[in-house]
C-alpha cells in the first residue's frame, strides 16, 4: 500500500501531545489533563512519558518553547507550542484518521458502540 501522508504515523503519546497543542500553549501538567480529558481516560501519561515525548519533540522541532510564566499560585511553570512542523504532522495523522474512518463505513465493518457500550 502506497504512503501519501507528508509524515510517517505517529505513537499514541505524541499525538495526543501536538492534539493537546493544537489549541494553543500549555505546560506539562496541562498537557497531562488535556490529554486524560480529550481521550475520555483511556490515554494517560505519567512524568516519564510526557517529558521524555516531549524532549524528543523538541528537539525533532515539532514543539517549540513557549517561554515560563508565573501561574495564580505563583509557581513558574515552562510552556509549550507547536511549530509548524508539529502541526503538520499533527493534520497528517488526523487525515490518517480520517481516511481508516471512510474505509470503515465503505465497509459497513463500524461496531454499534452504542450496544457495545462505548458511548452513553
Amino acid at each position: 500500500m502506497k504512503e501519501t501522508h507528508a509524515s510517517p504515523p505517529l505513537t499514541p503519546a505524541v499525538f495526543h501531545i501536538l492534539f493537546a497543542l493544537a489549541t494553543g500553549d500549555k505546560h506539562g501538567y496541562e498537557i497531562m489533563k488535556t490529554v486524560r480529558h480529550d481521550s475520555r481516560g483511556n490515554v494517560t501519561m505519567g512524568n516519564g512519558t510526557l517529558y521524555g515525548s516531549l524532549k524528543r519533540m523538541l528537539a525533532d522541532g515539532q514543539i517549540e518553547d513557549a517561554g515560563d510564566r508565573a501561574n495564580d499560585d505563583a509557581t513558574r511553570r515552562k510552556y509549550y507550542r507547536l511549530t509548524n512542523r508539529g502541526r503538520d504532522m499533527l493534520y497528517a495523522e488526523m487525515q490518517r484518521y480520517l481516511d481508516t474512518v471512510e474505509v470503515i463505513n465503505r465497509y459497513g465493518v463500524a461496531p454499534n458502540l452504542q450496544t457495545a457500550g462505548g458511548l452513553p
